[in-house]
């Protein structure tokens, strides 16, 4: 498959987004805010074909991502685009069964435990309830007792402020050295610059003392489904990541369609899964790592569907 690809655009969002639509995926790291987030980090390109959206990465090294679109109503055995096969990265376990049903024997797996999304009921998250959530909700209590506060949705009059905390945390986290956290400071600025032009952009910020101590943005990425981009907080307000947690959930559980939070993935950080665990998930998304070989050189697959040794990461 050697369709030409292009950069992603704003201008383009609403299009790629009724695409996205069509997949009833929860996965986040297909929504347009991500996309067009780390787009020059990992040299992300698109490409509209045949009525799907695909998506290619070059950096660390070249890969294709699963395409966005209706997948449910492709006939994906017929598909001239798969013929030479390919290599895919962070595909859903919905797109997977689809192509090891299209191509059997052709669909080699593994899965991507780090890139798994954590999924939650939207109310969990807004109200805290019962013994699970009890350590969560005091630090809530301990936070809204301690500081005289206000809590805001965010609007692009909220840009400048927030991105003001950002550098703030920048520099207490000293990141310099740190190329993951250096990068998402620069994707966190490329996204709140087009605040006004991304579609289902949201957030909400926490003020103490006249100045944002906390934020977070998100973004809708299917009908029941929120995704969170970002959330920092200052250091030095007990229970600052718990509030701002527990207020925007309560934003978002105002519409009652959305009865999913997605936080995203862990990325195999120990410290960030014990965390995301704490907050006792729903469910997860699963994603893989996938290589279709090409029907010109079909071959059995390993027993259980596992790759090669050599792998197929990107």
């Amino acid at each position: 498959m050697t369709p030409d690809f292009s950069p992603i655009s704003p201008y383009h969002a609403k299009e790629y987004k009724a695409l996205l639509c069509m997949n009833g995926s929860r996965a986040s790291d297909y929504s347009f805010g991500n996309i067009w987030g780390w787009a020059e980090h990992y040299g992300l390109e698109w490409r509209l074909l045949d009525g799907l959206c695909w998506i290619r990465q070059s950096r660390p090294r070249a890969c294709l991502w699963a395409p966005v679109g209706d997948w449910k109503s492709r006939d994906w055995a017929a598909s001239r685009y798969l013929d030479e096969g390919g290599e895919f990265i962070r595909v859903p376990e919905e797109m997977l069964r689809l192509w090891q049903e299209a191509f059997p024997g052709r669909v080699l797996a593994e899965e991507s435990r780090g890139q798994w999304d954590y999924l939650y009921k939207t109310q969990d998250l807004a109200q805290l309830p019962g013994n699970r959530f009890h350590k969560k909700k005091n630090l809530v209590n301990q936070f809204t007792k301690l500081y005289e506060f206000s809590y805001l949705s965010m609007t692009a009059d909220c840009v400048e402020s927030v991105l003001k905390m950002q550098q703030e945390w920048v520099r207490w986290r000293e990141i310099e050295d740190s190329s993951v956290l250096m990068a998402e400071n620069t994707v966190v600025s490329r996204l709140l610059s087009l605040w006004n032009d991304i579609p289902g952009l949201v957030g909400g910020a926490i003020h103490v003392g006249g100045k944002v101590v906390a934020y977070t943005v998100g973004e809708r990425i299917c009908r029941d489904t929120m995704a969170i981009h970002f959330e920092k907080g200052m250091p030095g307000y007990k229970g600052i990541y718990q509030a701002i947690n527990k207020f925007f959930a309560g934003d978002v559980a105002e519409d009652m369609s959305i009865t999913y939070i997605n936080r995203e993935q862990d990325l195999d950080d120990p410290g960030l899964r014990q965390a995301k665990e704490s907050y006792n998930p729903s469910e997860y998304v699963k994603k893989s790592m996938v290589k279709i070989l090409p029907a010109k050189k079909l071959r059995t697959a390993r027993a259980g569907g596992k790759l090669p040794e050599k792998g197929i990461g990107c």
